[in-house]
């Protein structure tokens, strides 16, 4: 077996975490990813992967294997994307993690539009607000809508989202409308559960001085789109960025409150792994997210 045949069936085993996914993937038999394995492992008189019944962890010596077979499979799929794109095509397979109610409604546009553009393109994408393990579970890039922490991967900024709170017509009538933070302390507050610390609002007051209060939480929910229903329904204020709210604010069935007061932006990043090369496609890819967010996005902060 070649060795870049053998790289590619490691990487493979490690993006999908088992051997029968590798299996799966690269389409042959269970016995034979399993045989190839052993055989690597033999030639290199290592062992690259700790294996139990439930699952497979990387060694120290796989950890190191794995990211320099990651860049070398890379460097190659570049180099071909390189002369395919000498002659016009870009060509390849991106695997994208995304955002579900955000990438519903302004990414799967603008990736139907590449595709039309790019039909070589191939794309694996998931739609899911969790966090993923980029180099692990094997994505090219994701999008998230964040604050990010320190880490070994590189972001770039796409755009920005305002956040904005708001509550129904029928719930300010029932509980009265808050005329300032404080206030906030007396009311039903619906809370987006995948934050550090849900319930904490942080705000810029009038004059420009920052303060932030901890209300209750009645609500939460991992789903923006959820959360606006049960807005929409009167159970409670919400925080939420403004593309789940338009059409909500615009018909009136929801109301903005303390609009004297500055709320966080969140900004949209693309997000990938730290490799020597970043490939043509993705690229040329988060180029064209970023142009078309600039014109969708800031269409919404008018509102």
């Amino acid at each position: 077996m070649d060795r870049y045949a053998e790289m590619q069936m490691f990487v493979r085993v490690v993006e999908t975490g088992s051997i029968s996914g590798a299996a799966e993937r690269l389409e042959i038999a269970k016995s034979a990813v399993s045989r190839r394995l052993a055989d690597l492992e033999s030639r290199l008189g290592v062992q690259l992967l700790h294996r139990t019944t439930r699952r497979l962890s990387l060694t120290d010596s796989g950890r190191a294997f794995h990211e320099r077979a990651q860049r070398i499979l890379a460097d190659l799929d570049e180099a071909e994307a390189a002369v395919s794109q000498a002659h016009g095509a870009l060509k390849g397979r991106l695997r994208v993690a995304l955002p579900l109610s955000f990438g519903l409604l302004h990414l799967a546009p603008l990736i139907e539009a590449f595709m039309s553009l790019h039909p070589d393109v191939e794309f694996d994408l998931d739609f899911n607000d969790r966090q993923i393990d980029l180099m692990q579970e094997g994505y090219d890039l994701a999008i998230r809508i964040a604050r990010l922490p320190d880490s070994s991967l590189i972001a770039r900024r796409l755009t920005s989202i305002r956040h904005m709170l708001c509550a129904s017509p029928a719930y300010l009538k029932t509980h009265g409308t808050p005329t300032q933070p404080d206030d906030l302390r007396h009311h039903v507050c619906l809370a987006y559960s995948n934050l550090a610390n849900p319930g904490l609002l942080r705000y810029q007051t009038p004059d420009g001085k920052a303060g932030s209060i901890q209300v209750p939480v009645k609500l939460h929910a991992n789903n923006g789109d959820f959360l606006c229903r049960a807005a929409l329904a009167g159970h409670g204020i919400i925080l939420q960025p403004d593309f789940y709210l338009r059409e909500a604010l615009q018909s009136g069935r929801l109301v903005t409150l303390l609009n004297d007061h500055v709320w966080p932006e969140s900004n949209v990043y693309a997000v990938y792994p730290p490799t020597r090369h970043l490939s043509s496609r993705v690229r040329a890819f988060v180029d064209f997210l970023a142009q078309g967010l600039a014109g969708a996005v800031a269409g919404d902060q008018h509102l």
